[in-house]
């Protein structure tokens, strides 16, 4: 079955030539071009990725996005913005989007960056099938009143499951089985979102500050995620 990708974009001819693109690479795509409608088509649709432009009509992208996260969504979200600056990705990335494209863009980048997406996605879903399948009825990583089931692939913070997004956990696995090493940024980016990743070792940061916000007692002066001076990360436990 084809992978399905909601395409949300106010401008028609641009929405039809994304359409047309994805649909040539085989993807199944549907379109919305207002925030109300790509809320209720992904609800519906519960697509494999979202292409989502920031500037829309009745309800802007990171709007779309926050609601979307809040909700659980877990499938990547790629935004797309008419401006090059870089508060828009900080902010984007904040909410919850897993990759952003400034337009003009090419649309072999965009292809590109569709299907890095959507492979990191199958290569977790496959990890999982294999832990189902393979695994020890407990597989567990404890560190004090933090666990890390792999199995299940949950984390519990004071014996209560903490909400985390797919990319958040696999980091947060990645630091839990590198403890005590230090870890460069470029390695983690390697590692963790692949050495096909279009972006950059900020993502790493954003990431390691949404982990901090949900493991650390005091988010502010972090005992678990500690940060290497010039270097990166290393995971305390």
């Amino acid at each position: 079955m084809p992978e399905t990708i909601l395409v949300v974009e106010d401008e028609p001819s641009l929405q039809e030539t994304l359409a047309y693109n994805l649909e040539k690479q085989g993807y199944r795509v549907e379109t919305a071009g207002d925030g109300r409608l790509a809320l209720e088509t992904a609800r519906r649709l519960k697509p494999d990725l979202i292409v989502l432009d920031i500037m829309l009509p009745a309800m802007d992208g990171i709007e779309v996005c926050k609601t979307l996260r809040r909700e659980s969504f877990s499938s990547p979200i790629l935004m797309l913005t008419a401006r090059d600056d870089e508060i828009d990705r900080v902010v984007g990335l904040e909410i919850g989007a897993d990759d952003y494209l400034t337009k003009p863009f090419s649309m072999r980048e965009l292809l590109a960056r569709v299907k890095a997406q959507l492979r990191r996605t199958q290569v977790v879903r496959e990890e999982l099938d294999k832990l189902k399948t393979s695994a020890p009825a407990q597989d567990t990583l404890t560190f004090g009143n933090l666990a890390i089931n792999r199995m299940r692939r949950e984390v519990l913070l004071e014996n209560a499951v903490i909400a985390l997004k797919p990319q958040e956990y696999d980091l947060l696995l990645f630091f839990a089985e590198h403890k005590g090493q230090m870890l460069s940024r470029e390695f983690i980016l390697d590692r963790v979102w692949g050495w096909d990743y279009i972006g950059d070792s900020r993502t790493v940061d954003v990431h390691v500050r949404w982990l901090r916000q949900k493991i650390e007692a005091d988010p502010a002066n972090p005992t678990r995620i500690v940060t290497v001076r010039g270097g990166g990360y290393r995971f305390e436990g």
